[in-house]
């Protein structure tokens, strides 16, 4: 992750985070857990800002190699090693996908764009 994103994390759940350094390891955030093995709860996710919500998911997916498209994306992590282009294709455990959804479905009713 880059120091941009460690930032953004950081100032977004403004509680403090514990990250990982790279893709393929999980990270956790002190407000909802590790986001390989916890499923996140609606309540802990409705606390968050749009940004925040807006980086935990793509989080999942850079831990998980996905390589960034949209300029915020590739600003704000890395592109180094990533292996997949479309998010579809990114092989996430059954935690993570439900994380994922749960965050979209939170993102929706926040009205994040």
């Amino acid at each position: 992750m880059t120091r941009t994103a460690s930032k953004l994390v950081a100032a977004a759940l403004a509680g403090g985070t514990l990250l990982a350094a790279s893709p393929a390891m999980s990270a956790c955030f002190e407000m909802i857990g590790c986001t390989d093995s916890e499923y996140f709860s609606d309540a802990d996710l409705r606390r968050l800002s749009c940004d925040a919500l807006w980086t935990v998911r793509n989080t999942i997916f850079y831990e998980n190699g996905y390589c960034f498209q949209t300029a915020k994306g590739k600003a704000v992590f890395s592109n180094v090693g990533c292996m997949y282009t479309v998010s579809g294709n990114v092989p996430l455990n059954r935690v993570e996908r439900a994380n994922v959804e749960r965050i979209k479905v939170v993102e929706a009713r926040k009205g994040c764009s």
